[in-house]
């Protein structure tokens, strides 16, 4: 809801040069939460872990108005990482623990669905409040829907089974709990791709001014849509066809959308076909990145360590996004006129070739065969006939 409208928000306050830290900080701490989160989730359970993400979103969107100085601002993006660290690693493992491993992918991108139909509201949204009342009205309510999701929260049943009670002796981490080797290939694909997230959400916003379009949330809205319709489609895509081969398909329409906003010239009669065209390729992307990586990660993790292995995804996740919103931001600052933007979008298109040809190399090796890994409790259904 807030993004497109913070790097204007945070110029105001008088940080222009601090623009790709927006992006960055709220990574920073959300990266560095992933490895606590994903033990929390393993151990003291998953409902616990999300509820602590939600109350961290809401007290963070009540705050904005109240901190008014750039480093306020900033040290309030840094503690808000958590509530991205701590929600998704939980949720996600949630997910895969109530549905059988053969539909993960159709799961995750039920999931995704959700979240799709959130990105796509709120970008226009929160345009709309802060351009038709204030700023102050978009950050309230931002944490008033934060709010809602806790009170939902509250009335789910818990799915992990032994569980223990939180004490602090869980935040000391052993070096095997940083990070789950068996998620090394989705988290490889995840930093690759996840780069151009923090490329759009930091310049985004600037081309859509360029354009002439004053709802800079817009971009969002249609990327968010496509990838909403994508997850309706070819929800089972991955469950058919295999992880590799849908990842494939998904980098490749991600270099697209880089090569159609780097094309993308104010001065060129043909700008908005480009724009909007990169806005629903881009969105066709990650409708299909999202949930089959999720269930990709799944599928190589073991049971007792899902919200590790979910978490060392998520930290590729946040990593790529910390990167793109930095390395941009510097473009940005240190080339005059379109020059920084579109070499941030040329080097989004680099890395998500790179993402191509390590998956082709993947899918040349299929040995052993990308297979779901299945519990005992999951081969039991399959033999009775279940679902």
């Amino acid at each position: 809801m807030m993004i497109p409208e913070l790097p204007a928000y945070l110029t105001k306050l008088g940080g222009r040069e601090y623009v790709g830290l927006i992006i960055a900080l709220f990574t920073l701490t959300a990266g560095v939460s992933r490895p606590f989160s994903g033990k929390i989730t393993d151990t003291v359970g998953r409902v616990p872990v999300m509820a602590f993400g939600s109350i961290v979103c809401f007290v963070c969107g009540f705050l904005y108005p109240y901190l008014l100085t750039v480093w306020g601002f900033l040290t309030l993006r840094l503690i808000h990482g958590f509530s991205t660290g701590t929600k998704p690693t939980a949720t996600a493992a949630y997910v895969a623990d109530v549905v059988p491993a053969n539909r993960r992918g159709e799961a995750m991108g039920t999931l995704g669905l959700f979240t799709a139909m959130g990105m796509s509201l709120g970008p226009a949204i929160g345009s709309w409040l802060a351009d038709d009342y204030s700023m102050n009205v978009m950050f309230w309510t931002s944490s008033a829907f934060a709010l809602l999701s806790i009170g939902i929260l509250l009335r789910m049943p818990e799915t992990l089974v032994n569980r223990q009670p939180f004490r602090f002796s869980l935040l000391r981490l052993k070096k095997d709990e940083i990070f789950d080797k068996q998620a090394v290939p989705p988290f490889t694909v995840q930093l690759l791709q996840a780069f151009s997230s923090g490329v759009v959400l930091t310049v985004i916003a600037t081309v859509s001014m360029s354009l002439g379009i004053a709802n800079k949330g817009l971009f969002f809205s249609v990327y968010t849509v496509a990838s909403l319709a994508v997850r309706l489609l070819f929800s089972k895509a991955s469950d058919r066809y295999g992880r590799v081969p849908v990842l494939l398909v998904s980098s490749t329409a991600l270099a697209i959308s880089m090569v159609l906003l780097t094309i993308t010239d104010p001065a060129d009669p043909n700008a908005y076909l480009w724009f909007w065209s990169a806005a629903i390729v881009y969105g066709m992307s990650w409708g299909m990145n999202s949930p089959t990586i999720q269930a990709w990660t799944a599928d190589l993790s073991d049971e007792a360590t899902r919200g590790r292995a979910m978490a060392t995804m998520y930290i590729a996740l946040e990593a790529g996004i910390g990167l793109g919103a930095v390395a941009s931001g510097w473009l940005l600052n240190h080339f005059a006129g379109e020059a920084g933007i579109d070499a941030s979008f040329i080097l989004s298109g680099v890395l998500a070739i790179v993402a191509v040809l390590y998956l082709s190399w993947k899918w040349r090796q299929r040995q052993p065969p990308e297979t779901h890994r299945m519990n005992d409790a999951d081969e039991m259904a399959l033999v009775d006939g279940e679902p």
